[in-house]
């Protein structure tokens, strides 16, 4: 994990394989890879950074093992680990870092939405609560992001603007939406 304690890319990797398993069962190896890939490429695109993850390597790690075969070879049926439950629960409870280019953010907010049924309703809570602050920090940049490029030579007629003004509008929905769902649990 980085510093902050939120998710490098190979531990957001590590989410999808344990999250997976644990969500849906055990599964062969080939149909793991298949189902992990397409989620990781859906959300964000292929990306070097997030296939350095092999499922040999989680097996090494004893996160997940083989129920039957030994590996990729023999297409065996996988499934997690105490370890690897144990895992998925501290992955699950890592902060969020502010949005940013990279597009690892969003990915980490769709995985812990995607697996969050799966934590106790007081760790679903908590980590809500901590996607509420991040929107709430988010607002709160953007609206000095605004209130400075009003007062600038540019002004509120630029294109730059009008963006901003969107990209506010669409982190008060998400702020809405994640205030239901707390609302909700």
């Amino acid at each position: 994990m980085y510093r902050d304690n939120s998710l490098m890319p190979k531990e957001a990797v590590r989410l999808v394989v344990l999250g997976t398993l644990i969500q849906g069962g055990p599964l062969r190896y080939a149909d793991l890879a298949g189902s992990v890939r397409h989620f990781l490429d859906r959300i964000m695109g292929p990306s070097l950074d997030l296939m350095g993850t092999s499922l040999e390597m989680l097996r090494y790690e004893g996160l997940i093992e083989a129920l039957d075969g030994s590996g990729m070879e023999d297409n065996a049926l996988l499934g997690p680990t105490d370890a690897g439950r144990a895992e998925f629960g501290t992955l699950m409870r890592a902060n969020v870092r502010a949005p940013s280019a990279d597009g690892l953010n969003k990915l980490v907010i769709a995985l812990k939405l995607r697996f969050l049924h799966l934590l106790d309703v007081e760790s679903q809570r908590d980590q809500i609560d901590n996607l509420v602050a991040l929107c709430e920090t988010e607002l709160a940049r953007l609206g000095d992001l605004k209130r400075a490029d009003v007062g600038s030579d540019v002004g509120s007629d630029s294109h730059f603007a009008s963006w901003l003004d969107l990209d506010i509008a669409q982190a008060e929905d998400r702020l809405a939406w994640f205030q239901g769902l707390l609302a909700r649990l």
